[in-house]
């Protein structure tokens, strides 16, 4: 089944490029594109798609307060694609619900897989996102004490597994760590997601730093 995909930008020329480029992928659909946030939360209202595509960035509504209206009422995933790589949007971006986080100079390929794998349910942050995460969380005050009702439901091997991807490690990264099957590993993944009452595995990755299941540079 193709993986439907909606584009907004502010910018004429950068949505129609993004939108003729994913179009182009033999296993990608575009549905839509809009020019500011409050279009972009109208198309995600009449076609589901699986990804939105969205700048920070936009008239009327920003890609961040559009990111939140999105998750919070539709299945759709949100891939960020900014020019500005600042801790404040990257932060926000996460908390309002994306999914994942790129900047605007990444490669075309990269764009691409990068909508592929935000549609699988994987998280997707650029090395120097995924550095500044990390930042933000030294530079903050002491973590809430573990939430021990929702970790208590975990298996031990759950909570390997959250461990593991808020490490940023890969399905097979965390298999031949463990031992067991990619199968295996998704497998607990969407198990660690249900107990816990998260959307994604990037949620997963701010709940285990949030309540200090993993330190900064642990």
């Amino acid at each position: 089944m193709s993986t439907t995909i909606v584009v907004a930008d502010d910018q004429p020329v950068i949505c129609a490029g993004f939108a003729a480029l994913l179009q182009a992928q033999p296993d990608l659909t575009v549905v839509g594109t809009a020019a500011n946030g409050q279009d972009l939360v109208g198309l995600v209202d009449e076609h589901r798609p699986d990804v939105a595509l969205v700048d920070v960035r936009m008239p009327v509504l920003d890609g961040i307060e559009a990111t939140r209206l999105i998750t919070r009422d539709h299945a759709t995933r949100v891939l960020i694609l900014t020019t500005f790589d600042l801790d404040a949007y990257v932060y926000d971006a996460i908390r309002a619900g994306a999914s994942g986080f790129l900047l605007k100079d990444v490669t075309a390929d990269r764009l691409v897989d990068g909508v592929r794998l935000v549609a699988e349910g994987s998280m997707l942050l650029g090395p120097a996102v995924s550095r500044r995460l990390v930042e933000d969380f030294a530079a903050r005050p002491a973590a809430r004490p573990a939430a021990t009702a929702y970790l208590a439901a975990l298996s031990p091997r759950e909570t390997e597994v959250l461990e593991q991807l808020a490490r940023g490690r890969s399905n097979a990264e965390i298999a031949a760590d463990l031992h067991i099957s990619t199968e295996t590993v998704k497998s607990h993944v969407a198990e660690v997601l249900r107990k816990l009452g998260l959307r994604d595995r990037i949620q997963a990755v701010v709940f285990a730093y949030e309540h200090g299941l993993v330190q900064p540079g642990g």
